[in-house]
């Protein structure tokens, strides 16, 4: 059973003879509760390949299906409905509300989908990521490595269908980074969630336990984290 599923994808810019292929035919596959990696270099396609995974831009040509549904046969109404209720995103930058309080940042996506807040769910994921003696903090109150420990948290809440992580530790220094995605890794196992990460570092990727390498909008390997294919 695949939760993800990438299949002859391209996203193409510009015209002949000068077309750029950011991506050029990828395949993937992805199960539930599984944590894969994408790494590489700058400019490989990596990040236009999230893009594509969270609906956030639309591709020259292929399909993305994550939970059965096909992104390609939404409306762009659609599209956003399905991100904010079955992707949570994880970015290099916290995206925090300034003026809500920790928790208010977490819920806030629940709320203006105009959903209930599981509240006890909700403070299971709070006290998962350590961050109980915060919830009621600002974000200017809390250290870089705390406000993506609230970004994590935010897109655990919505208990997503998958979560899509874009360089969740670029901002954060070397310690802050491990700690911080060990805990996205601890974190997304323990609610049962699937993780596709996307970084350049692979000493991070090896953390996953798949690691998929793209290079020129190709994917030119796919092994699990310690090298086995």
């Amino acid at each position: 059973m695949t939760l993800l599923t990438v299949a002859g994808l391209t996203k193409h810019y510009g015209a002949a003879p000068n077309v750029v292929r950011a991506l050029d035919g990828v395949d993937l596959y992805v199960v539930p509760g599984s944590f894969v990696a994408i790494v590489g270099q700058s400019g490989s396609g990596k990040s236009t390949l999230l893009h594509m995974l969270g609906g956030l831009d639309n591709p020259t040509s292929g399909l993305v299906v994550i939970d059965g549904q096909d992104l390609s046969s939404m409306t762009e109404q659609q599209l956003a409905e399905y991100r904010r209720r079955k992707i949570g995103f994880v970015f290099q930058s916290f995206n925090l509300i300034p003026m809500l309080n920790v928790y208010e940042n977490i819920v806030l996506p629940i709320q203006l989908d105009g959903k209930k807040v599981d509240r006890e769910y909700v403070e299971q994921v709070i006290k998962a990521l350590g961050l109980a003696e915060k919830r009621n903090a600002m974000p200017s109150q809390l250290s870089g490595g705390q406000q993506q420990r609230v970004a994590i948290a935010r897109a655990l809440a919505t208990k997503p269908a998958i979560i899509l992580a874009d360089e969740p530790t670029g901002n954060l220094d070397s310690t802050t980074s491990g700690q911080v995605l060990e805990l996205l890794k601890n974190t997304t196992n323990q609610f049962g969630q699937t993780l596709v990460m996307i970084t350049h570092n692979e000493r991070h990727a090896k953390m996953a336990e798949r690691v998929v390498q793209i290079v020129d909008g190709k994917i030119v390997s796919n092994l699990s984290g310690n090298g086995d294919k």
